[in-house]
């Protein structure tokens, strides 16, 4: 009979190690926070050319937008033919769709415009349809949210999507200028577990939010996805402190997708989007490790 040493050093180097060694990898990854890109930053919105480029980038997700260009009723995106088409290239070369993005919004803004609650409800089953969570939902520009009177409405338009979203599994993202606190009053007005914030730390930056603050505060149940950018900069070159957000992130125990939204300079879209993928990778690491 062989000694426990002996038994114990085979089982560890047979197809047992491999099998752990390979599920500790996955859970340590899984415990990571994931970088996607957003498929308007591709100049490739409502296109499914969008994933195989991010794939081509090394990216591991992709943000996808329905277009804002109405044909007969209906955003671009939404055709059986193009929904099965992103399904299928996300299958062939295994990068994730991790979220979506009802960019009609810009055009008919949430806060008053009644259109808008069929652009959403519509990219409630998009979203759906393409087997993902979570939905952004833009609020900028002249439908920027300024007043307490845009918030309570948002908040009662919201109330009346939220049992469409529970049921189909979907979250919805709130991306604007407007203070974690603000947002979370919106997040209560909807009476809803599926309205979430999703949180920019570019635009808040720019808003005069302390970001780091906000994302502690707002902790790792009221943030449903992240941007990352800093814009028109290089990450890294600007004034966002990147490491600190990282590292908040992971203190608050937040788990998923960011997806950089990263300007790129005319004629160096992929150099660009490499280096801003390279750079926050290796935040990512430094902080995890």
């Amino acid at each position: 009979m062989a000694n426990s040493y002996s038994t114990r050093r085979a089982f560890l180097s047979g197809p047992t190690a491999a099998f752990l060694l390979g599920h500790n990898l996955c859970a340590a990854q899984q415990s990571m926070l994931r970088i996607g890109v957003t498929d308007w930053n591709l100049n490739l919105g409502a296109d499914p050319a969008a994933l195989s480029k991010a794939t081509a980038l090394g990216f591991k997700g992709v943000q996808v937008s329905f277009g804002r260009k109405i044909v007969d009723g209906k955003m671009p995106a939404d055709q059986p033919e193009i929904i099965a088409k992103y399904l299928e290239v996300s299958k062939e070369t295994g990068i994730s769709i991790d979220g979506t993005c009802v960019d009609r919004l810009h055009d008919n803004g949430l806060k008053s415009d009644p259109l808008a609650l069929k652009w959403v409800s519509d990219s409630i089953r998009l979203t759906r349809d393409l087997n993902t969570k979570i939905l952004l939902l833009p609020f900028f520009g002249r439908w920027a949210l300024k007043t307490d009177a845009d918030m309570a409405h948002v908040g009662d338009a919201l109330r009346e999507l939220a049992p469409e979203a529970e049921r189909a599994g979907v979250i919805l993202g709130l991306e604007d200028t407007i203070s974690a606190e603000d947002n979370v009053r919106i997040m209560d007005m909807s009476g809803s577990k599926n309205v979430l914030i999703y949180y920019d730390v570019g635009n808040s930056t720019d808003a005069g939010f302390n970001v780091v603050k906000e994302i502690r505060w707002l902790s790792k149940d009221r943030i449903c996805q992240f941007h990352l950018k800093d814009n028109p900069h290089l990450l890294g070159e600007g004034s966002i402190h990147f490491d600190s957000i990282v590292r908040t992130i992971r203190d608050i125990g937040w788990l998923g997708w960011a997806n950089l939204e990263t300007d790129a300079r005319p004629g160096y879209l992929d150099s660009d989007m490499r280096k801003n993928l390279t750079y926050i990778r290796g935040v990512i690491k430094e902080v995890y490790d």
